[in-house]
């Protein structure tokens, strides 16, 4: 893994600051000399979905404002159960909150062991079918006793809205815009799913990272992420390479890989043709990754990218518009 950027500096009184001290107390609990090559290492995300700081061989992670409380804790302790000590990496307990420490807003705080993520730089080592399994195990885990009653519902199919949401406010006018809300159309009026398995609810490389392993290089690869865990149809943690495939940026082999290894290991989001249960949650990721794409590149006044005029090309296609 390459080294981690330069933190830049940080004010002793804001929210990443006072993360960053968390770290350091949960990485040095009873208050012992810092090691860990000067302090924090890096802040591997600031995003307005979360932050997350690695210091040594650990991460904190402040969660989105508005996360709700309860939803939260479910997700946490389900994270931690034995019953998916397989898939994903366990969360570590938090430490209590030194003067100073404290995160703003009510955000809610993790920290978990730190592991190497997959590398973007080398994209024919990606794990494709170890998360095709670990997909395939949390999709045929039963929910654990204790936490069937109280998961909520998986984000993706929400996530999705909020991403038409945040266009329909950022970029009103794009000429893209109109084509991304009739693919839309298309999926809003889909018939829901009434299938109701544990599910990532958010699923693409990024979320897999390698678990600590005493005395090895690296670990099996896990799961990370519990901000949209729950429960519902496991068609929708397939949905990003299934859309990848079908505009033709994923390809075919790679797909093949993919989904051969998913149903290899008894994964019960497909059957017999794939696309059947694959369509609507595809179409719903390439809607949602063009509204992305058209709201940022607004805002931040830059023409649209080859792979995002990719996924507004397949919008079109959806649409049933013809393209240039």
């Amino acid at each position: 893994m390459a080294p981690a950027p330069p933190t830049p500096p940080m004010r002793s009184t804001s929210p990443l600051h006072r993360l960053a001290a968390l770290a350091r107390t949960a990485a040095h609990p009873t208050g012992e000399p810092c090691g860990c090559d000067g302090g924090v290492v890096g802040v591997l995300a600031d995003r307005d979905d979360g932050t997350v700081v690695r210091h040594g061989d650990l991460v904190a992670k402040a969660h989105a404002p508005g996360t709700d409380p309860e939803a939260h804790r479910v997700r946490l302790a389900l994270a931690g159960h034995q019953d998916v000590a397989g898939v994903f990496v366990p969360p570590l307990r938090l430490p209590a909150p030194r003067p100073g420490t404290e995160v703003p807003d009510g955000r809610p705080v993790t920290v978990w062991p730190y592991g190497p993520p997959v590398d973007p730089e080398d994209p024919d080592a990606a794990p494709w079918e170890e998360a095709a399994r670990l997909l395939a195990l949390l999709h045929r885990t039963p929910p654990p006793p204790g936490c069937a009653d109280r998961l909520p519902d998986m984000r993706a199919p929400v996530k999705v809205a909020l991403a038409v949401e945040r266009m329909r406010r950022t970029a009103p006018d794009h000429p893209a815009a109109a084509t991304v809300l009739d693919a839309w159309r298309t999926v809003a009026d889909a018939p829901a799913t009434a299938r109701r398995l544990l599910c990532h609810g958010d699923f693409h490389l990024g979320q897999l990272v390698r678990a600590p392993r005493h005395g090895a290089v690296a670990g099996p690869w896990r799961l990370i992420d519990i901000d949209d865990l729950g429960l519902g149809d496991p068609a929708w943690d397939l949905s990003r390479p299934a859309a990848w495939f079908a505009a033709g940026i994923l390809p075919p082999e790679i797909w093949t890989r993919f989904l051969g290894a998913y149903q290899e290991a008894g994964g019960p989001a497909v059957d017999g043709d794939p696309w059947a249960r694959l369509d609507v949650p595809a179409r719903a990721l390439t809607v949602q990754t063009a509204a992305l794409a058209l709201a940022k590149s607004t805002a931040e006044s830059r023409p649209l990218d080859e792979v995002e005029e990719v996924m507004i090309d397949t919008c079109a296609r959806i649409a049933g518009h013809r393209t240039g």
